[in-house]
């Protein structure tokens, strides 16, 4: 039975696929990627569709979704600690809500980030100072190179800004004609995370979630409270889903901030925002490039365009409600030529694309 893959993307575009497996074990997971890789058939492994852009004609292949929701909980002798494992296709902000209820500090800060569990150390993902590395010890793949289930330690997951092993497997594979299709080296079968025990979150690192919660940057506060500011200020911006908002029909943060080298950095205006990084290179803002270049809140490329940057936030782009990839893919494209055109910067587009040239 055809399925529209609109249905499960946050942006609520793509084509029809013909083939849809919800695994509800590990071993039809593995059995599916496995009969799949064995015929040769086109792969596509779909957690939450949160960082995610399907092209219009579809995928013509088999769709994997993880139907597992399961965290356990182990003593392995950690001093104030705990080690939970969480199960690729748990949605990642129930295990972030469990963690602030039982008091297992490091991913509050991450709280209302839309996705799967299993998708958060592709992308390492991270906000407002956090990252999912911090916390992560392991992650269980199945590698469709070696046709086993693998452990992969921290140290060898090879995390750096919303990157990783795991995503730099998916650009290894070949394009198909001029579209291309991700095909992971590594299926996530669960991740274990290591967190301590305690009332108070992880030190503040960012100046918003400071001033939202009265404190300093660098103090601690209550975990629930963090949470509670953090939901708030996404939603703010239009980062939490609500069918209701089509601020919220995206991807999220569309770009990545890029990282420059100091001499390109140094080219840029004096009030450009500039984080040294430990490599001595400087990460800016994507933000502030797009504002700056000339595209506003709620900007598109004609009056009647289904397709604009969010209300609340440059950095989204997003579906007003009757939109198609290929008006997300002409959105996306205007905003990277015009910072390109203003500030010899190239914008990184941050979700996974199916289908689309971009």
């Amino acid at each position: 039975m055809t399925v529209a893959l609109a249905d499960f993307t946050t942006l609520r575009v793509g084509g029809p696929a013909s083939t849809l497996v919800d695994a509800a074990s590990e071993d039809e997971l593995i059995a599916t990627v496995s009969d799949a890789d064995a015929a040769g058939t086109p792969l596509l492994v779909l957690g939450g569709g949160s960082n995610l852009l399907i092209g219009d004609g579809g995928f013509d292949g088999v769709v994997l979704r993880d139907a597992r929701r399961e965290v356990r909980v182990q003593d392995d002798g950690m001093c104030g600690g705990v080690s939970a494992t969480a199960t690729a296709g748990l949605p990642w902000d129930s295990f972030v809500e469990q963690a602030c209820a039982e008091g297992w500090v490091g991913i509050e800060a991450l709280s209302g980030i839309p996705g799967s569990t299993g998708a958060t150390p592709v992308q390492n993902v991270g906000a407002y100072g956090a990252e999912v590395a911090d916390t992560i010890a392991t992650v269980r793949v199945w590698d469709r190179a070696e046709s086993r289930v693998r452990s992969l330690p921290q140290v060898a997951c090879g995390f750096a800004y919303r990157d990783s092993l795991l995503k730099k497997s998916m650009r290894g594979q070949a394009p198909d004609g001029e579209i291309w299709r991700p095909s992971p080296r590594y299926i996530v079968l669960d991740v274990t995370f290591h967190m301590r025990f305690g009332t108070l979150s992880a030190p503040i690192r960012y100046a918003q979630l400071a001033a939202a919660l009265g404190v300093a940057e660098g103090d601690r506060a209550p975990l629930t409270e963090v949470r509670e500011a953090v939901l708030e200020v996404r939603a703010r911006k239009g980062m939490v889903l609500d069918s209701a908002d089509h601020d919220t029909w995206s991807a999220g943060s569309f770009f990545t901030n890029p990282i420059l080298s100091a001499a390109a950095a140094a080219a840029l205006p004096a009030d450009a925002p500039r984080f040294p990084t430990a490599d001595g290179r400087v990460k800016t803002s994507a933000a502030w490039l797009i504002e700056r270049a000339g595209f506003a809140r709620g900007f598109q490329v004609r009056p009647d365009a289904p397709a604009s940057l969010s209300t609340k936030h440059t950095l989204a782009l997003t579906n007003r409600g009757a939109a198609r990839a290929d008006d997300l893919v002409e959105l996306a494209k205007t905003v990277q030529g015009g910072v390109a055109d203003a500030f010899a910067v190239d914008l990184v587009p941050e979700p996974v694309r199916v289908g689309v040239d971009l």
